[in-house]
């Protein structure tokens, strides 16, 4: 005998950064709303973990982000005041750009654009306000001082606590199996149970592919991305009140660029990553074991010589995995084949600070019919018919 579907208005899939803002920016607002992860999050599976994340206002993706990011920073200042946790630490950011790169030339054509407050240094006022950073006398330079850094781990929670405090149910440890839109909503499968939704958030992130299936495991790809804690030769240099969030690209090629984050705490040491978007992977087939040699790789391609105050001894490191459409864009529009499916997801490795205004467009969307941020830009139209 089937088991009777348990009703909810909405159901979210996935409760990383997307989603537990979803969650709760819906839950805020009155919706019944379940959500469903197949871990417990925060959880160091997906995307949204590691410590912390770069937020900044000049955002070289494109000036159609940069109203969901000043908008997110709002909304982390407020989620701060309820949870009593720090959340966002503004320390300025940092972007530079040398070897023919001309990614401080994009951020900059943003921040002009927009409007954001953003100071030029050249080579030499780089090395007497910055130097722990040894850049070429060309090396572009830009400070962004309302940028800074998340705490990915903290913001879920805090999101899930208020979701739950305002009436939002967690089911966690629970593989959603199916999806099968049918009269009146959606009906959901897990290996646990069933449900009956009117509306369903999909922000499954690196499951998305594999749930969805067809045109969608080709669109959305999974990236394996390590996480470096080196070692600050002198910690002091690498303390937050002294060092800012960066991003350096180095190069004019894809893999030329690195970015990072002050020390957290004594001996915590300073985290760094680069991105690779060549080779591909699942979320339950992914290397997490991170070898001496990638290590080794990371130091020497990017960190010596231009962080000299770093030591080449690796204190830890992580895995994480990035979601990433053809474009780099995100993904946020109904499903081809059900307009009560919304997919959210597909963040493509910069997501994360934009995702608390990403989960208030969502509720605005699922209960009032359109949202305050124009995410036009992110319908699934540009990428299963380019043409």
């Amino acid at each position: 005998m089937s088991l009777q579907p348990t009703h909810a208005d909405m159901l979210v899939i996935g409760l990383g950064a997307v989603g537990s803002a979803s969650l709760d920016q819906l839950a805020l607002r009155g919706a019944q709303v379940i959500g469903l992860d197949r871990h417990s999050p925060p959880h160091t599976h997906g995307s949204s973990h590691g410590e912390t994340r770069i937020t900044r206002l000049a955002i070289g993706e494109g000036d159609q982000y940069v109203p969901i990011v000043q908008r997110s920073h709002q909304l982390w200042r407020q989620l701060e005041q309820h949870s009593g946790e720090t959340l966002f630490q503004q320390v300025g950011g940092l972007f530079l750009a040398s070897g023919g790169s001309d990614f401080v030339a994009r951020t900059r054509g943003v921040a002009q654009r927009a409007g954001l407050e953003h100071h030029r240094l050249s080579g030499t006022e780089l090395r007497a306000r910055f130097p722990q950073f040894c850049a070429p006398d060309d090396t572009e330079a830009l400070v962004d001082p309302e940028a800074g850094m998340l705490f990915p781990e903290k913001c879920v929670q805090a999101q899930l606590e208020r979701a739950q405090a305002h009436g939002a149910r967690l089911h966690t440890q629970e593989t959603v199996l199916e999806l099968r839109p049918e009269r009146g909503g959606v009906r959901v499968r897990t290996d646990r149970a069933e449900y009956h939704a009117g509306q369903v958030v999909l922000s499954a992130g690196p499951w998305l592919p594999g749930l969805l299936g067809g045109t969608f495991a080709h669109l959305l790809r999974v990236h394996r991305q390590v996480l470096y804690w080196f070692a600050p030769r002198e910690a002091p240099e690498f303390a937050p009140e002294r060092f800012p969030v960066f991003i350096w690209a180095h190069g004019p090629g894809a893999a030329d660029h690195f970015y990072g984050f002050p020390q957290q705490g004594a001996g915590g040491g300073v985290k760094v990553a680069t991105e690779q978007l060549e080779r591909e992977t699942a979320p339950d087939a992914v290397d997490r074991t991170v070898s001496t040699l990638e290590a080794q790789a990371m130091f020497k391609g990017h960190l010596r010589g231009r962080l000299p105050g770093l030591d080449n001894r690796v204190l830890k490191s992580r895995t994480c995995l990035y979601t990433v459409t053809p474009d780099g864009g995100f993904v946020i529009d109904r499903h081809p084949d059900s307009e009560r499916v919304l997919l959210i997801s597909a963040c493509s490795g910069h997501g994360f600070k934009h995702s608390a205004a990403l989960g208030e467009a969502v509720a605005q969307r699922l209960l009032g019919g359109a949202s305050d941020l124009d995410l036009s830009s992110f319908g699934l139209s540009r990428l299963l018919d380019p043409a």
